[in-house]
């Protein structure tokens, strides 16, 4: 019995020897295959597999980083927002309703184009001509006239809606420059003209957008700071009572090769040409915010 028991244990024992053993072998092998597999990878592959991930571009960071230095003193304010229209990829600079004074004019002619659009029917000639020298020359005739045929603040607000500007309110008692807006609200309007989805149909959208392509001489300041062919309305607007200037620019611009909607809003200047400066200061900002997204590591 005692031979028996001692068989059994030195059977059991060589059997672990063996499993140890198989073990100790396939680690062994499987090491093997991890150490030819890396060296026989490329450098270039072994540099892929080591080097750290590149941080995430945050353009909502870049775009505050560049306007730091932008920023008004005092009591002027200023808002500037950035859409890239291929991915849709967008940031705001601060907050707040700005006096939209004659950027409202893209917007009474989208209302205009949508009312038409519901009857069935293309602008007359009259609406036409009226369209085209609201939005060439800011001509403010014509957009009072305009603004009466849409159905003034009420007809505004209703077309908004269908646009999807949620922050934005049509000036009361025919002031239509009294409008109040935000930059973000103004990349709505503008990406349901450039971009994709629309509630406009696209003759509509390429009317606007050919208008915003060639406003008269002089006109043509603003976001064009970022790019000299850009498609663009601008608004300016001394206040009775304060004699302090709104300035605003919106449009479309090409940066980097790709398609960019910008708005920037200010208001408090102490002159016109005070206002320009600052609005294209903060669209170089921008433009420079654009570029590093596109290129990261660019300085």
């Amino acid at each position: 019995m005692r031979r028996l028991l001692v068989t059994a244990v030195w059977a059991i024992a060589l059997l672990g020897s063996v499993v140890a053993g198989a073990v100790g072998l396939q680690s062994h092998i499987v090491g093997m295959a991890a150490v030819t597999s890396a060296s026989s990878a490329t450098p270039e592959q072994q540099a892929e597999t080591q080097a750290p991930a590149e941080p995430e571009v945050v353009l909502d960071e870049l775009l505050a980083a560049e306007l730091v230095e932008v920023t008004p003193p005092g009591d002027r304010q200023l808002s500037v927002a950035v859409m890239d229209l291929e991915t849709g990829e967008r940031a705001v600079s601060g907050s707040g309703r700005y006096d939209t004074a004659s950027i409202v004019k893209v917007d009474v002619l989208a209302a205009l184009l949508l009312q038409a659009q519901d009857a069935g029917r293309a602008l007359t000639t009259s609406e036409r001509a009226r369209a085209t020298s609201m939005i060439r020359n800011s001509d403010n005739e014509a957009t009072t006239a305009l603004w009466a045929a849409i159905g003034g603040a009420a007809g505004l607000d209703a077309a908004n809606q269908r646009l999807g500007l949620t922050e934005t309110i049509a000036g009361l008692n025919g002031r239509w420059g009294l409008t109040q807006t935000t930059a973000e609200d103004q990349l709505i309007l503008l990406n349901a003209i450039f971009g994709t989805g629309s509630v406009l149909v696209q003759a509509d959208r390429e009317l606007i957008e050919g208008l915003m392509e060639s406003v008269s001489a002089g006109q043509d300041w603003g976001v064009s700071a970022a790019d000299s062919d850009a498609a663009l309305k601008n608004g300016w607007l001394p206040r009775t009572a304060t004699g302090l200037w709104d300035i605003n620019s919106i449009g479309r611009v090409h940066v980097e090769g790709r398609e960019w909607l910008i708005a920037v809003l200010s208001d408090g200047n102490p002159t016109q040409a005070d206002g320009i400066a600052l609005v294209e200061e903060a669209t170089r900002a921008a433009a420079s915010a654009i570029r590093t997204t596109a290129r990261p590591g660019l300085s």
